[in-house]
């Protein structure tokens, strides 16, 4: 049966299929059944999508990359009450934590590269029907053993969110733009530790452990519809710059309402001979299965491994940092759950600041070599990075933000230890945000840089890092702590961010010759490929 074709109108959701042309006020059809016409300039424009509607997907991409790190912060406070409930002890308990800090890691290097390759939409749906079954799972748990597995299968279904995140930022951004979007995908990381405890608390205290899950539950629902009616889909594999009707797998509710609204009309219209208009043809997708090693292969990669070790020991700190912080504040000044959960506020305040600062400084560096290159800025066209300074474009901005966080490390180390006034910590941990989070938005926007053609594979490797030292740096912190101190311990903290810096001017200086060398090992490595396939 042939399909229909949704027509325009005049209203559509902000994350519904219309999409309009960034050029003057002019407007493309219906993404449902635009056709790409042939662009007069030598570089087309690279999403179909305007400003603001770009604007809300990320944000909705963003929304949904907050539930991995909230669902592991939410989870603290009610650590005592599960352990009483389940009548179990405190390191059982614990255990729980360690295992969904192991599949947040690992799982996200499946998801990611199936991303890549079947489209986002259908990882964002396989991970939030895990992630809501888990949930309800969790608040009916009658055992420990239930909750045990139900952590793993929890993690499992939230934690691929962040790379899919940073995937759909590459899919509709270009590298000119791409600063300002990619700090929407830090900010679920840094203010997930803020609010989760202060919520796991509130709810642990007034209405049971078990409400936890109830809560992530229904949140996680209300999402999941939104992405379910809205969302559209932004592979560029699949439907290009966004003018490439998507499979029906793939469309929006909106979208299928649409297509049957006009199937109607079509049916009615009188003066009509009642056929439909054909839609241009689909590419067929590629159905390869999910690449673990792929993930792992990446860290080989001279750059990629570099900025990725970079950005997880940056991150490290800063787990370490919220484990020691409530012990420290209610064992050396007396402050009960409720304050310990505010005082992560001054980070997250720091990190919304600094993700407005670093993307306006890293597009003001990228204009600067743009100038420099005589290549033409323009935010809606992608150019080719092959020889492009982008390594310095962002790590103009980077490099010294490391510094600041290594400082910052070193400094709240001697000042909790010397019990310094609250406000003085509460001072550091602006400094500290504003060098981590900056960082790491200057390094997350460089990996998809680099690696264009799978954003969603080299962030789930960058996950898989960042989650492993920060499990290590968790776990250390508070036997470095009662061994050396608070200051001497985040002095080794904040100084394995000072030694790493040189490393940041290496990439700097040789990136372009890396992804050179990396293109004409894939060129080469394709070549065999095709040679030997006939014969098998």
């Amino acid at each position: 049966m042939t399909e229909s074709v949704a027509a325009p109108t005049d209203k559509q959701p902000v994350l519904a299929v219309e999409a309009k042309r960034d050029d003057g006020g002019k407007t493309s059809d219906d993404v449902e059944t635009a056709v790409s016409q042939p662009e007069e300039d030598a570089q087309p424009r690279f999403s179909v999508y305007t400003l603001w509607q770009k604007r809300a997907i990320v944000f909705c991409a963003a929304l949904t990359a907050f539930f991995s790190p909230m669902t592991a912060q939410i989870y603290l406070p009610a650590l005592t009450s599960i352990a009483e409930d389940l009548q179990v002890s405190s390191a059982k308990v614990n255990l729980t934590i360690t295992t969904y800090m192991i599949f947040q890691g690992v799982v996200p290097m499946f998801v990611g590269s199936l991303a890549d390759g079947w489209g986002r939409r259908p990882a964002y749906i396989i991970c939030f029907v895990v992630y809501i079954a888990a949930n309800i799972g969790l608040a009916l748990a009658p055992s420990y053993g239930a909750v045990l597995g139900l952590r793993c299968v929890q993690s499992a279904g939230s934690s691929p969110t962040v790379a899919l995140c940073s995937a759909v930022v590459a899919d509709v951004a270009t590298s000119a733009e791409r600063g300002s979007y990619i700090a929407f995908t830090v900010l679920p990381i840094v203010l997930a530790p803020s609010l989760g405890p202060i919520i796991g608390g509130l709810l642990t205290q007034y209405l049971g452990w078990r409400s936890i899950f109830w809560f992530c539950a229904i949140l996680a629902g209300v999402t999941f519809l939104l992405l379910l009616t809205f969302f559209p889909e932004t592979c560029r594999t699949i439907v290009g710059d966004g003018s490439i009707p998507a499979p029906v797998t793939h469309r929006t509710l909106w979208q299928l309402f649409q297509k049957s609204m006009k199937k109607r009309t079509v049916k009615n219209d009188e003066t009509g001979s009642g056929s439909l208009p054909k839609e241009p043809k689909k590419p067929k997708l590629k159905l390869e299965m999910p690449n673990f090693l792929g993930s792992l292969m990446m860290l080989t990669e001279k750059e990629t491994c570099l900025l990725v070790v970079s950005s997880s020991i940056c991150l490290g700190g800063f787990y370490g940092i919220s484990a020691a912080l409530p012990t420290q504040l209610t064992n050396d000044y007396g402050l009960n759950q409720t304050k310990v959960g505010l005082m992560f506020l001054p980070i997250a305040v720091s990190s919304i600041i600094t993700g407005a600062i670093a993307g306006r400084l890293m597009q003001w560096r990228y204009r600067y070599y743009c100038d420099k290159t005589g290549v033409p800025f323009d935010r809606t066209r992608q150019i080719d990075l092959s020889n492009f300074p982008i390594e310095r474009a962002r790590l103009d901005v980077g490099t010294p933000l490391l510094v600041v966080a290594g400082l910052g490390v070193i400094s709240w180390g001697w000042a909790i230890q010397a019990r310094a006034h609250l406000a003085v910590l509460c001072f550091l941990m602006v400094v500290m945000g504003l060098g981590m989070v900056g960082y790491n938005n200057t390094s997350n926007t460089l990996l998809v840089d680099v690696q264009p053609g799978r954003p969603g594979t080299v962030t789930a490797a960058g996950n898989f890092v960042r989650c492993l030292l920060g499990a290590g740096f968790s776990a250390a912190v508070i036997p470095m702590i009662e061994a050396i101190g608070a200051g001497w311990t985040f002095t080794i903290f904040g100084a394995l961010y000072l030694v790493f810096t040189p490393f940041l001017f290496l990439v700097r200086a040789r990136g372009i010759k890396w992804r050179a060398e990396l293109r004409i090992k894939i060129e080469k490595k394709k070549e065999a490929e095709e040679e030997s396939s006939p014969s098998s």
